[in-house]
């Protein structure tokens, strides 16, 4: 298992010399351009709600014939989906490390998704960074469950994660907040996240005040360890513990592949089965 340990961040200097991935180059299909072509913006005064509505219908793409073996891929789940992300990477798709999170609130059972960065990934779960004090963090909180999704679109694959959160410690929470660029930092700091504000311009002005604290742009500070933000107790990490893997490839006539893995509690062994598409 420890063979399988990386982190996101060392992927950008992984690259396959014998097999590379080839960069795909991004066409607009044809039927998108006909759509895009015939696309008007409606007089707001005359639309009715029935002309604004734009029809989507006709979007489809016809995906490749390249299959995902259920005999052939490997017993554990991290070691494909390391190999998957690293192609991700090798392919140069925009922000490859992009994820959905999704959470629920228990009370009102009410679901929430947004997009998160993975940070690092290992036999032990998978770690990004965020405001404990945000949306997300509070329904984590009450309700640990979550899920996330990988969207690789030119290389035609999708994963799909599920398992129980808990925090990382507070060792790798200063580690990985100092190795963040400094405005990041201050970014960190300047908001409150998930709270609503007035306007932008509040925002940038509690931005501008903490540069002005730390001498953002100051030579003297640049090169001085003696003051630096300290990293706000609300600020950390969170680590899903995967139950459930889906790895999906998409196929012709849209009988796509789904391989789905999830794990024995009594055992902790990866089972692996083919699902209908």
């Amino acid at each position: 298992m420890a063979a399988f340990c990386t982190n996101v961040i060392s992927f950008v200097r992984v690259f396959n010399a014998s097999n590379p991935i080839p960069k795909r180059i991004h066409k607009i299909p044809r039927n998108q351009q006909r759509i895009i072509r015939n696309l008007s913006v409606p007089n707001h005064e005359s639309a009715t709600k029935s002309n604004m509505i734009l029809d989507i219908s006709t979007l489809r793409k016809e995906y490749s014939s390249e299959s995902l073996d259920l005999d052939t891929i490997p017993k554990n789940p991290f070691e494909l989906f390391t190999k998957w992300i690293q192609e991700a990477i090798q392919s140069e798709i925009y922000e490859p490390n992009a994820m959905c999170l999704s959470t629920c609130d228990p009370n009102t059972l009410q679901p929430s998704s947004r997009i998160v960065l993975l940070k690092a990934v290992n036999d032990s779960g998978f770690v990004w960074f965020t405001n404990y004090e945000s949306r997300k963090g509070l329904e984590l909180e009450m309700n640990p469950n979550a899920s996330l999704v990988f969207w690789w679109g030119p290389l035609e694959r999708s994963v799909r994660v599920e398992g129980r959160v808990e925090k990382v410690n507070e060792k790798e929470n200063d580690s990985y907040f100092y190795s963040r660029p400094l405005l990041s930092q201050l970014g960190a700091l300047s908001s409150d996240q998930s709270r609503v504000i007035e306007s932008r311009e509040l925002l940038d002005e509690k931005l501008a005040a903490l540069k002005s604290e730390f001498g953002v742009g100051n030579e003297k500070f640049e090169s001085s360890s003696e003051k630096k933000p300290k990293r706000p107790s609300h600020w950390g990490g969170y680590r899903l513990v995967p139950s459930r893997f889906e790895f999906w490839k998409g196929r012709e006539s849209r009988l796509h592949d789904r391989i789905e893995y999830s794990v024995s509690d009594s055992t902790s062994e990866w089972k692996k089965v083919r699902l209908q598409p």
